[in-house]
């Protein structure tokens, strides 16, 4: 019997050595997907009109980097708060943590490399080395096309400077440990063209994260098997019980019997010159869709994300949008 305690003495020892090497390895060597590349982006008025676009309306960094009109339905980006940060994303959307958006404006990104800016949004790797949580889509931005990331790094310079020192992001155990497994290195693609209706329209559902809000979660991680499916659970930060919907084209509890003209007009109708903003009143629900932002979207790419989106394996699941 004491020959086999002290052996399994031994392997807990071992264990715990295993562990502790480990963790220490995880907490102090990663993440490592290199080091930023020596990269000088023109600043150019195609490559800035093409960035203003994509932050606003497709990649969304506008909608989470600024702050936002929550007294009013869609939650409008207020105009001089573009890119400054702050915004706090915690427990209360589900999330491990309390994750706070860095401020974008040149008076925080002003001493970063464009290449230690191409590195973060891409790999998830900051310009100190630390791991950003993939809120900010990082996985998705590094299968894009570098020309897009180029043009977003090429207004983000463009924007006025906000002095905003913004608090540190905390993240839950273990996950605190967890997310520094998560950078990885760039994969960057080529965009597709757009007379490919199925390629494009992914193309641009992969940088606009659809499938992270229309499917279910758990501690901010999409579930597999639900992508698209709708069902994920906003809790209190949209005012009240508010659900996402299924926009897989299924017939009954999807987006399958809807025309492309009604769903190019579910989001322009934000744009038309007639559109008043509608402020919250007591009862009202809100919604986490930024429907404003989206607005701005260009028909033919909404067009190109439903000709997507129907392309996908239709889920029936009845969500609760908003009981």
């Amino acid at each position: 019997m004491r020959k086999i305690a002290r052996v399994i003495l031994i392997l807990v020892a071992i264990l715990l050595v295993v562990l502790l090497a480990t963790g220490l390895y995880v907490k102090k060597r990663l993440p490592n997907v290199g080091p930023p590349t020596d990269l000088k982006v023109e600043i150019t008025p195609v490559r800035v009109e093409r960035g203003q676009y994509l932050a606003f309306s497709v990649a969304g960094c506008m909608i989470c980097h600024s702050s936002r009109d929550r007294s009013h339905y869609g939650g409008p980006v207020i105009d001089h708060t573009l890119g400054k940060g702050g915004e706090l994303f915690g427990h209360e959307e589900g999330l491990p943590g309390n994750i706070y958006a860095p401020n974008l404006t040149p008076s925080h990104l002003g001493k970063w490399t464009d290449g230690e800016l191409f590195r973060a949004i891409t790999t998830g790797e900051s310009r100190d080395g630390h791991a950003l949580f993939p809120i900010m889509n990082y996985p998705a931005y590094g299968k894009l096309d570098s020309e897009d990331i180029y043009s977003i790094i090429a207004y983000l310079r463009t924007l006025p400077a906000i002095p905003n020192d913004v608090a540190a992001t905390t993240l839950d155990f273990p996950l605190s440990f967890i997310v520094n497994t998560m950078p990885k290195p760039a994969a960057m693609t080529p965009r597709p063209d757009s007379t490919d209706s199925i390629a494009y329209g992914g193309y641009l559902v992969k940088m606009a994260s659809c499938a992270d809000c229309h499917s279910k979660v758990d501690k901010g991680k999409v579930i597999a098997g639900t992508e698209f499916g709708g069902g994920r659970d906003f809790g209190p930060s949209a005012g009240k019980e508010v659900y996402s919907a299924n926009i897989t084209p299924d017939k009954e509890t999807g987006i399958g019997n809807w025309s492309r003209e009604l769903f190019i007009r579910a989001f322009k109708q934000y744009a038309d010159s007639g559109y008043v903003l509608r402020p919250l009143v007591a009862g009202d629900r809100g919604t986490p869709m930024p429907w404003l932002a989206y607005a701005g979207m260009k028909e033919k790419d909404l067009s190109a994300i439903y000709v997507y989106l129907h392309s996908l394996q239709p889920i029936h699941d009845d969500v609760k949008k908003m009981p």
